[in-house]
């Protein structure tokens, strides 16, 4: 029994070690501090803001659905309040929470990303450029060969070939 505990022990200590569970668990984490700075920014700035016009939080909102509604004596709310103000706060933070995610992480990441494949293109860009301009090099050499070899020699009459007296077989 020992040994089966001590596989699943292993096969979880395996589990927890993998890179990508570490990634999400710090993920978690600064996303949870990042929802912090979110939902400070919407109540100590985008709340007032939007109560400027009305009440001071968002929260206080509402619409009664069936009334009469209102708070009793023990501070227990009476009828039916439909809370919109809490929806358009949630509403709001998320908005700003995808909003600087896109604009200050996703964005720049995707155009750093961009580049890179600009820089990798080029460089392989430049690799073919070279490669093709060697094989047009190499096909006028052999052209040239070949036309040596149908006319008899180089037209200006020095070079290798039969024009120097050497025969098809390469002798003198």
């Amino acid at each position: 029994m020992s040994k089966q505990k001590d596989s699943v022990l292993a096969g979880f200590k395996a589990f927890l070690m993998r890179g990508n569970v570490i990634d999400l668990a710090v993920a978690v984490v600064i996303g949870a501090a990042f929802t912090n700075i979110v939902n400070s920014v919407v109540k100590g700035i985008i709340g007032p803001l939007v109560g400027a016009v009305g009440t001071k939080s968002l929260d206080g909102y509402s619409s009664c659905l069936k009334g009469p509604c209102g708070i009793n004596a023990k501070g227990e709310p009476t009828g039916v309040n439909i809370l919109w103000g809490s929806v358009l706060n949630a509403t709001l933070t998320f908005v700003i929470t995808a909003a600087v995610v896109y604009f200050l992480m996703v964005l720049p990441m995707a155009k750093y990303l961009a580049r890179q494949e600009q820089r990798r293109k080029a460089r392989e860009g430049v690799q073919e450029t070279m490669e093709i301009t060697e094989l047009e090099v190499l096909k006028e050499i052999r052209d040239t060969l070949v036309a040596q070899r149908v006319h008899g020699g180089p037209a200006n009459g020095h070079g290798y070939g039969q024009g120097q007296g050497q025969g098809r077989d390469g002798a003198f």
